[in-house]
This record gives C-alpha cells, structure tokens and sequence, in this order.
C-alpha cells in the first residue's frame, strides 16, 4: 500500500524527471510490454497477500464455528463490494460514468471468488487447478483464432483484446486486459496456500526451506518459457510466464521476510508498514480519488510552494512535495490506527 501510495503521489515520477536515465528509478514503472520491472511484482504480492489473509480469516472463522457455507454469503458480499469499488474507481478516473474492469480491485474481486470456492480442497488440488487456469490462459490466446485478435502476444490484436470488446465495448490504451482474473487468481490461490502452510505447525526452517523452493520452481520454469520464445513475459496481459515468475518472485519476498521476522526476530519497523495495512483499501480508495483529485495539490500549495521559494529546482521541490504527501497520507492511516478505526468491505 505504501508503494501504491507513492505512486499516487507521483513520487516516481517526480523523480524520473529529476533522474531520467536512473535505473532504479525505471523500477517503479510498469515494464512497457516484453519483461519484467520490480512495479510488476506490486500487484502480484497483492494478490498473493489476499489470498493468505483469505485462508487466515477462513480458518479463524472456522474456530468460531462459522461454516464454508455461512462464510460464502459474506465473501460474496465482499466480492461485490470490490467490483463495485474498482468500476467507480474507473468512473473518477474518467470524470463520467464508464464501465471497465481493468482495475486491481475487479480483478480481485474475482479471484477472491475462485479461491475461497476451491478453499477446503487438499493441497495438491488447489495447485493443479492453479496451473490449469494457467493452461487455460494459453489455450485461449493461441488457439482462439478470431480474425484480427488471433496474435497472442501481441497489443491490440490478442484474445483479452477481443474479451474486452465483447465486455466493455473498448480495447485498453495500455494494453491491459479484464481476463487478466484468470491466470492471476492462481496467484490468489497460491496465497491461501501459502498461508495453510504458515499456520502448520512444522518448523520455521521448514516452512522457509518450502517456500523457497516453491519460489525457485516457478522462476525457473516462468523464466523457461521466456528465454525459450514459448510463452514471453507480458504483465498487461498476464501471460503464464509472468504469472510463474512474479509469483516465484512473491514467494521468495515472502520467505526473506518471514525469515527475518520470526528467525531473526526482526521487527522493529514493521509497525510503519503495519499502520497501513489496517486501513488497506481505505487509503487505497483514498489516494486514488482524494489524494489524486486534491490532496495531492493541496499538499504541493504549501510544501512545494515553500521548497520553491528557497530556490530550489522545480524538479526538486516536486520531489519533497510527493514525499511530504506520502508521509501525510501515512499519518492518516496512523491517526486511524491509534484511535483503532478499521474500514472493511
């Protein structure tokens, strides 16, 4: 979220201006089309992170006597209230009423969906029907054969192109496309997965050791398909390379930070990353209607008003006044956490 936040903020842009040909700074962008930047892991990690605290909900919920049955009722709730939430956000975006769903929250409204209906299979059920949506995904794209959206990977002539036609009337700009919930609700699914894994009671090294592997598998088999002109990694579409490669990515951020938390015992900062991930899709909802649409600016009256008035560059002034609204959009989600006051769906 706070990565997100930043964005919002127009953090990285501030400072693509101010360091063009930066690499790290490159990072913080949506890789335009053939590769991968450490950005496209963001909205992966979401999604995994959903489906872990899917499971960990589930579970609880089920120490309290509440059934799969009795729960559905209120995921499905949540699922509607998420694709609500990311068409209006598109609607704000646009300025007028528009239906789109390329959004992160229709997406996971999906997936959210997909994973709790296969919740209480076993294991090695939920991973296969992980890799055949994966499969899925790629027999749709090469085999679909519809005159002018019948070039897999490429933008604007693709098979999501096509969906995208028949659901929304549009082709995205960007490349993006809605079918995207289908090769990514593996990644929702390999979070509850995840998380069945984090809530048994084998060892920490064990659990790491897992993870790890888990990680390496993917990347190598996701990288393989790349390096082997199969199947290229493309986020926008979501390709099965990425999906294996941004989630071996995601596994293994997982297991450093697992690792650093309960082995090492390492947590002195996390209560900065803690504060906004109570309030998730409230400062996510925040940022991206009334930060963007006004705070943003406000923030810039009086901080980047007052940098540029101690003659510093433009570039500069607006670099301190994204962070100075990075830290105030922070502070929100504190002043929330201290008075305990936690939006849900």
């Amino acid at each position: 979220m706070l990565l997100l936040a930043a964005e919002s903020c127009r953090l990285y842009e501030t400072l693509h201006h101010c360091f063009p040909n930066n690499q790290l700074v490159v990072q913080f962008f949506h890789h335009p089309w053939h590769g991968l930047h450490f950005w496209d892991l963001v909205q992966p990690a979401f999604m995994f992170m959903a489906g872990a605290a899917l499971y960990l909900s589930y579970t609880k919920n089920l120490q309290k006597g509440i059934s799969w049955q009795q729960n559905f009722k209120k995921i499905a709730i949540r699922c509607f209230r998420l694709l609500l939430f990311g068409v209006g956000l598109h609607c704000v975006y646009a300025g007028k009423l528009v239906w789109e769903l390329w959004n992160v929250l229709s997406q996971l409204a999906v997936t959210t969906l997909i994973a709790y209906l296969i919740i209480r299979l076993p294991f090695r059920i939920q991973l296969l029907i992980s890799l055949c949506l994966l499969a899925l995904t790629e027999i749709l794209y090469r085999y679909s054969n519809v005159p002018g959206y019948d070039q897999p990977f490429v933008d604007g002539h693709n098979f999501g192109n096509w969906m995208d036609q028949i659901l929304m009337g549009k082709i995205n700009t960007d490349g993006w496309v809605a079918i995207n919930f289908i090769p990514t609700a593996a990644h929702t699914i390999w979070g509850v997965l995840a998380g069945k894994l984090l809530m048994t009671p084998q060892k920490v090294q064990h659990k790491i050791s897992y993870l790890f592997a888990a990680g390496l598998a993917a990347l190598v088999i996701g990288y393989a398909l790349d390096f082997a002109h199969i199947t290229p990694i493309i986020k926008r579409i979501s390709t099965s390379s990425f999906v294996l490669v941004s989630g071996g990515w995601v596994l293994w951020i997982l297991a450093a930070i697992y690792w650093l938390s309960d082995v090492k015992g390492y947590h002195r900062y996390a209560w900065i990353g803690t504060v906004a991930g109570m309030n998730a899709i409230f400062i996510y909802l925040f940022f991206e209607t009334v930060g963007a649409q006004w705070f943003n600016g406000f923030i810039d009256i009086f901080v980047g008003g007052f940098a540029r008035g101690i003659d510093i560059s433009a570039s500069a002034a607006a670099v301190v006044s994204a962070f100075a609204t990075l830290v105030a959009e922070w502070y929100l989600c504190y002043w929330l956490y201290q008075r305990k006051i936690f939006f849900k769906l």
